[in-house]
């Protein structure tokens, strides 16, 4: 699924972590703005967390500084 267009991006996070943990630690890894947080859990068990982010050009600008995009 291509978020990067709605300025989202998905990640595997660990298991027991909370929204607010996950939102924490991506505005401290990547310095953006996080505006909100959605979490779920896999077929095979591990927990997804799609990011959204205040600055609208965000998702894009984080998958090139990861050479993803």
């Amino acid at each position: 699924m291509v978020l990067e267009n709605q300025n989202k991006l998905q990640f595997i996070v660990d298991n027991n972590a909370t929204k607010r943990q996950i939102k924490k630690e991506i505005e401290r890894a990547f310095e953006q703005e996080v505006t909100g947080v959605s979490t779920m859990m896999t077929m095979d068990g591990r927990k997804k967390a799609v990011i959204s982010f205040a600055n609208e050009k965000a998702a894009e600008e984080i998958l090139s500084r990861l050479g993803i995009m």
